[in-house]
């Protein structure tokens, strides 16, 4: 058992530590943005006027990713869905529109690539320190499995974390049950287990799971993060 500190706060009888990925340990903001980006304008292209909206219902303001809206926050297949939701309101069919919506998304994938973002800075030493103190580490992440997996791979991760678990279908972010899942894979209970994310969503899941603590981090705004019990501008403020 670890105790760990946080500015003021303490958690103590800690097994395990589940971070979410993108903009918790992945810098990928610049990323999601132009992926949907380019997802609205491949649909704008065949319905026009469509993608101003599109940007709006992804989160997207300019060279702005809203943290809480749905392209930072929601997993690829609620992403999707609610795209061909907005091609439906067009009249054509539900099958159609999920089609469109579809090939899109693939499209993107595509021409924007899957190459995971860099880490925040300092990342990698953090997860070193906290895997040498003996903790069990994992990634917890609205992004699909086969993403969450490619990171890890990618920046060599492999030996500090144990659990590399996305959302592919069914359950999704904030739904307890994931939280839960996350721990019996790792052998922990939840109340031994701490939750770090960016999102609300990773604060209510964790919560409503019965999680040890919730750490709120934004390396850029934290106003969102009120619910947490501690919010963090960076990983190396979670101390041992």
């Amino acid at each position: 058992m670890v105790t760990i500190q946080c500015k003021n706060v303490t958690f103590q009888n800690i097994q395990a530590i589940i971070f979410d990925k993108d903009g918790t340990l992945e810098d990928s903001e610049e990323y999601l943005r132009s992926l949907g980006q380019k997802r609205s304008r491949l649909i704008d292209a065949q319905i026009p006027g469509i993608g101003e909206p599109l940007l709006m219902a992804f989160g997207i303001n300019g060279d702005r990713l809203d943290p809480t809206g749905l392209l930072a926050v929601g997993s690829r297949y609620e992403t999707e869905i609610a795209a061909a939701a907005y091609i439906a309101e067009t009249g054509r069919g539900w099958l159609e529109s999920r089609a469109i919506a579809h090939n899109a998304f693939m499209e993107a994938d595509q021409v924007i690539g899957t190459t995971p973002s860099p880490l925040f800075v300092g990342s990698l030493e953090v997860l070193q320190d906290l895997s040498q103190a003996g903790l069990k580490l994992g990634i917890l992440s609205a992004a699909s499995t086969q993403r969450v997996k490619a990171f890890v791979e990618c920046h060599k991760l492999q030996d500090y974390v144990q659990l590399q678990m996305g959302v592919d279908q069914g359950l999704s972010k904030p739904d307890p049950a994931l939280f839960i899942q996350a721990c019996q894979k790792l052998g922990v209970a939840p109340q031994n287990t701490l939750m770090v994310g960016d999102s609300i969503g990773d604060i209510e899941m964790a919560r409503n799971a019965g999680a040890a603590g919730c750490i709120g981090i934004s390396w850029r705004t934290a106003t969102h993060l009120h619910s947490a019990d501690v919010a963090i501008a960076q990983l190396n403020e979670i101390q041992i």
